[in-house]
């Protein structure tokens, strides 16, 4: 997979893994990264799948509907890739927190979804349920936080609370944060996000 790869300060600080939203590229969460810790290693991927030349994570059949079976594929490489990364650049498999925007914060998801152990951390920006009626696995010592809009005209408010309540289900520790700038992504979700990740 089209990478970036940054070798932090820090060794034992986790590894930020940074999945873009769609039509974005690997380059556009670097920023972030700075923001929530700026002495950590970064992992920026470009997604697989091109929708109108726009780069994704998976494929969907239309604006909020997910290609299931694209979905599983997808997710299933991108923990390949993580595997295989971990080993060529020397970070700790286990050390992993995602921060993923839109349709990189669902993949992100789905990684919880479908593979134990595949992230210690999560910080979703304005995700999706990536799918319904999946079993997650145990997600005990799993951390997730969930930045959301009130009025976010791409993924209604109920998906935000569906997948907290989900992921808790699953043992996960979640907090869900709210902003009403539809589906931006915020300066100020960002702020909460870098709070909340100096607690994990």
């Amino acid at each position: 997979m089209k990478h970036i790869f940054q070798q932090g300060k820090d060794p034992s600080k986790p590894l930020l893994l940074l999945l873009h939203g769609t039509g974005g590229t690997e380059t556009d969460l670097l920023p972030l990264a700075g923001h929530i810790d700026p002495e950590a290693s970064v992992l920026s991927v470009r997604g697989n799948v091109l929708e109108n030349g726009m780069p994704r994570f998976f494929r969907r059949l239309a604006e909020g509907v997910f290609d299931e079976e694209d979905l599983i594929f997808r997710t299933k490489e991108l923990n390949g890739f993580l595997d295989e990364a971990a080993q060529k650049y020397k970070f700790k498999r286990e050390n992993i927190v995602a921060i993923g925007y839109s349709n990189g914060a669902n993949i992100a998801g789905s990684l919880l979804f479908h593979h134990e152990n595949s992230l210690r951390a999560a910080i979703l920006h304005h995700p999706m349920v990536p799918r319904r009626g999946a079993e997650l696995p145990d997600l005990s010592g799993t951390s997730v936080f969930i930045a959301a809009g009130t009025n976010d005209p791409i993924c209604p408010p109920e998906e935000s609370t569906d997948l907290q309540s989900l992921l808790e289900r699953a043992g996960a520790k979640v907090e869900l944060h709210w902003e009403s700038f539809g589906h931006q992504l915020t300066m100020g979700e960002v702020q909460a996000a870098a709070r909340w990740y100096k607690q994990i």
